[in-house]
């Protein structure tokens, strides 16, 4: 199996399998809602542009900041756009985060139980069990427009490029 590092700090990690590029069908996977029930990502987001923002946890201020710059844009998303936010937080957590920051129109799944989008999106880091950081913008047809794999997960992806993006694409 392919694997390639990522670091958490100065930390050395490891995330197995092939990352996806450009051009490739987005991975259906399913994950827990904030009310603990099942979510399935080609059901949910069917007929609309995505955006994935993929993260270790929103209790780090790097989650926190990349969260943040999407929110700020929130006003302005269209109905036909479904913004995403993936961790492997508890729903208990991410529901704390999403009322503690007021967010209205961003979707917070939990990856927690079966790490579906993790390993199907080459995120899963092996030695600590959470999601590397990375955005991705998806069309209509679930194939990926825009990746951003950070191999740094104390550095931010570029949300104004996923979101110039998603706005060509609507």
């Amino acid at each position: 199996m392919t694997s390639r590092e990522v670091k958490l700090g100065k930390m050395f990690l490891s995330v197995d399998g092939k990352k996806l590029n450009i051009g490739d069908k987005a991975p259906n996977f399913k994950a827990i809602n904030n009310d603990l029930s099942e979510y399935n990502f080609y059901l949910e987001g069917d007929e609309k542009v995505k955006i994935i923002s993929a993260l270790p946890s929103v209790d780090t201020s790097v989650c926190e900041l990349q969260t943040y710059l999407l929110t700020k844009e929130e006003k302005d998303f269209p109905d036909n756009l479904l913004v995403l936010s993936i961790s492997n937080d508890l729903p208990f957590a991410q529901n704390r985060f999403i009322k503690d920051k007021n967010i209205q129109k961003i979707k917070f799944v939990s990856d927690y139980l079966y790490n579906e989008f993790a390993k199907s999106y080459s995120l899963y880091i092996n030695e600590i069990k959470l999601i590397n950081r990375a955005i991705f913008v998806i069309d209509k047809n679930n194939i990926i427009r825009y990746i951003e794999y950070l191999d740094q997960n104390t550095d931010l992806p570029n949300i104004d490029k996923a979101l110039e993006v998603a706005k060509s694409l609507i």
